[in-house]
């Protein structure tokens, strides 16, 4: 999703959706000359609950934001899915605790 997307779809303005990026509570990657978030990190009309403190973990592992993009949708057979998806239901704690295994 574009910036002016992610604004619409959070309700916020894009000068609000640029703070979570800064923040680190957002994840976004330039594709094409172009910042995007991934639509599947936003839930209804808010982000995902746990992402923020994701972000954060694989950010102290040393990861950047496309390893991090990369980790988040990288199938793994053991959640089932992606830990992006699992982010969005009753495994995102298992998400955080592997997020915070990847910095030791």
């Amino acid at each position: 999703m574009t910036l002016p997307d992610v604004a619409e779809r959070l309700n916020l303005s894009i000068v609000k959706v640029h703070q979570l990026i800064k923040d680190g509570s957002l994840l976004s990657v330039r594709r094409d000359g172009v910042l995007r978030v991934p639509g599947e990190l936003i839930a209804n009309d808010t982000v995902l609950k746990h992402l923020p403190g994701v972000l954060t973990l694989l950010h102290d592992a040393g990861y950047n934001d496309e390893e991090a993009l990369r980790w988040l949708f990288t199938e793994d057979d053991t959640l089932p899915g992606t830990p992006a998806a699992a982010l969005g239901g009753d495994l995102a704690r298992e998400v955080k605790r592997r997020a915070q295994a990847l910095a030791f």
